[in-house]
Parts: structure tokens; sequence; C-alpha cells
């Protein structure tokens, strides 16, 4: 199976990760990137940028606009810092950011929780098969929906 394990970073040490991926890119870490970063990886689900920046706000007692988080979610995304879930337009804090994979969500209809996991083997099969018919995949995203462990 194509599957692997990876070191998984969670809170602290997580967020100093993100830093050193991010600064190693070239980018700054600043106090707006940090408290954006802190917000979405305190969700336990995939977070809208409304949800974050509401969530920023609270925190810093001020307000924050989304279109400023929209902003910083993007750089995230194409530093390897978060991941974005398409069919929710939600966005997830990537546990693993130095390893660069494409992302396969498992998404319970029940309760949102969203599950990432990495099979090179099933996103290999479908980069062949795009590049079969001419087509040049940049990033593929699968997404199954259905029920968790949890709620089934």
């Amino acid at each position: 199976m194509g599957s692997h394990q990876h070191h998984l970073h969670a809170g602290e040490d997580l967020k100093e990760a993100a830093k050193v991926q991010l600064t190693e890119a070239g980018e700054q870490w600043t106090g707006m990137r940090e408290a954006v970063f802190e917000a979405l990886s305190g969700f336990d689900r995939p977070a809208s940028a409304y949800d974050i920046a509401e969530a920023v706000s609270e925190a810093q007692g001020r307000r924050v606009a989304a279109n400023s988080v929209y902003r910083i979610l993007d750089l995230f995304v194409a530093s390897n810092l978060a991941m974005r879930v398409e069919s929710a337009n939600a966005y997830v804090a990537n546990e693993h950011p130095g390893c660069l994979h494409d992302c396969i969500f498992l998404i319970c209809d029940s309760c949102g929780h969203t599950t990432h996991i990495d099979d090179d083997q099933v996103t290999g099969g479908v980069r062949q098969a795009a590049s079969s018919t001419g087509f040049a995949p940049k990033r593929p995203v699968i997404e199954v929906r259905g029920t968790c462990g949890d709620c089934s």
C-alpha cells in the first residue's frame, strides 16, 4: 500500500513546525499569521475563513476581516501549512507541514469531522489517469463523504 507514517505535530510543536516551514519558504512569521494559524489549528473540524476571523477577533479583542484571513490561508495552503477542504470551502491545519502529499479527505456527514490520509498509490493513480488524457494535474484533492466511526 502507498500509505506511510508521518511525525504528526500538535500544540506548540505544530506551531513551531509551521513557523519553520514558512520561514524556510522565505516568508515571515508575523503576529497575525501566528494568530491565524493558532486559531486554525485549534478547531477540531474544518474551519472557514469566517470561523477563523471570528476566533482571532475574539482572542485579540478587535475585529479581524475575513478577507485578511483568506490571504493568509492562501499563503498557508501554498506553503503546505494548511489544506483546503474544497467541498466545504474550509481549511484544516496540516499536522505534518514538512511533508507534501496530495490530499485525501474523509468527511463525516453527521458531525463534520474530517480526517486527512495520505496514500500515494491512490493519488498517483489519479495523477496517472489524468496525465494519460493529456491533462496536467496540479493538485489532486479526493474527498470521500460518509459517516465516521464515532457516528456510525
